[in-house]
């Protein structure tokens, strides 16, 4: 970090002061392990801890760990998939996070409207157009990207740096369609990549390997929700929610935190999820305050990118990242296979955006109605009416 992004001051913000003192003080310790000249502080003070940032990362969630385990659970009663970016638990954490986000950054706006806005809270394709429609500064980032760069990295047995993803889709709605080495013009090694560790790749997604190879693509993991959706319902149904086993592993983190001769990164964080998404925000962040140009795989405005998509609509794809923000880099046409179904969550996503600025019942409705994983009257009935009553607290409208 000290050589990509020289860090002056780290200031963590966090409403839960508990978090924030045990998390800050590890924080502190890790610095100075390492010998870094910054200082770190923390405060739960949001327009004190924005005031002066270049950059303000947002990684957040309303209703904690327990709004997350509804989500993974009341969608499983009409036989649709449980998860907080997909489906009606997407929609709900949609619902309950966007207001949120863009109060947020409104108050950065006021205290420093030089400042840039990295979004990696989910879903990030929502959270991200609510952020830039409004007129903000921000760029979204996704771990999915960097992960598929690690891990074939490795079987190739290359460094990362020497693998460049043709990485296209939604947030959580991607393909892999060429992996090459040295750069954006070099050797397109996927389909060896395929025919040699086809397997493992395919494991690591829990998908058959005959579907990758009939795909001839790698698809993001979240493709299962969609490829396999019934599958998945029972798998879902037949054990603990996701949500109670981070729990149990946040709360394990958090004691292990409060150990005041800890200065590393816990072994056990790695199965708290989000891989690499600290090497992505710090690479990111440098090529936006460092007005590099340097080519990331970010989430900002298609802007004619995907020419069957509106403008405004939020696409995953590589783009050049430099003071003024993120530039989508030419796409070649999505083939239909492709194109089909983020046209299809595409048209959600904007509703899913109608329904958490403006609210009611009925642009509930439609959204999950529009939604690939629903699309029955029945079920988007019921899910309505169940959103609403496991997420009232927190919706202003209902």
């Amino acid at each position: 970090m000290r050589d990509a992004l020289p860090l002056e001051e780290l200031v963590l913000v966090d409403p839960a002061a508990d978090r924030l003192e045990l998390v800050g003080g590890l924080a502190r310790r890790i610095f100075a392990k390492q010998g870094h000249p910054g200082t770190i502080s923390w405060t739960d003070d949001l327009d004190a801890g924005v005031d002066g940032a270049d950059a303000v990362l947002l990684q957040l969630r309303v209703g904690g760990q327990a709004a997350r385990n509804q989500d993974e659970t009341w969608p499983l009663e009409c036989g649709c998939v449980g998860q907080e970016t997909t489906g009606a638990g997407g929609l709900a954490k949609a619902l309950r996070t966007v207001p949120v986000v863009l109060d947020i950054a409104e108050r950065v706006r006021r205290r420093n409207p030089d400042a840039r806005i990295v979004d990696f809270t989910n879903p990030v394709g929502i959270v991200t157009r609510a952020l830039l429609t409004s007129g903000h500064r921000a760029v979204g980032l996704c771990n999915v990207a960097i992960g598929f760069q690690r891990k074939f990295a490795k079987l190739l047995g290359v460094t990362p740096g020497e693998v460049t993803l043709e990485h296209v889709g939604l947030n959580h709605l991607t393909w892999e369609r060429a992996v090459r080495i040295g750069g954006i013009d070099g050797e397109d090694v996927l389909p060896k990549l395929l025919a040699e560790h086809g397997e493992a790749i395919a494991e690591d997604l829990r998908m058959p390997r005959t579907l990758v190879d009939r795909l001839g693509v790698v698809p993001s993991y979240y493709l299962r929700y969609f490829y396999q959706h019934d599958a998945v319902v029972r798998e879902l149904r037949s054990k603990p929610s996701r949500a109670a086993e981070v729990a149990a592993i946040e709360r394990e983190l958090l004691e292990m935190y409060g150990d005041p001769t800890l200065d590393e990164k816990p072994e056990l964080l790695g199965k708290r999820g989000g891989a690499f998404y600290s090497e992505a925000a710090v690479d990111l962040t440098s090529s936006l305050l460092g007005d590099t140009g340097e080519v990331r795989i970010v989430n900002t405005l298609n802007n004619g990118t995907l020419p069957f998509l509106p403008d405004d609509a939020v696409i995953e794809v590589p783009a050049a990242v430099n003071a003024q923000g993120a530039k989508p880099l030419p796409v070649r046409p999505l083939e239909p296979l492709f194109a089909g179904l983020v046209a299809n969550v595409t048209a959600y996503e904007h509703l899913a955006l109608e329904a958490a600025l403006k609210g009611g019942r009925e642009r509930v409705f439609q959204a999950l109605l529009s939604h690939p994983l629903i699309g029955q009257i029945e079920y988007a009935e019921k899910l309505t009416d169940d959103l609403i009553a496991h997420n009232r607290e927190h919706l202003a409208w209902a």
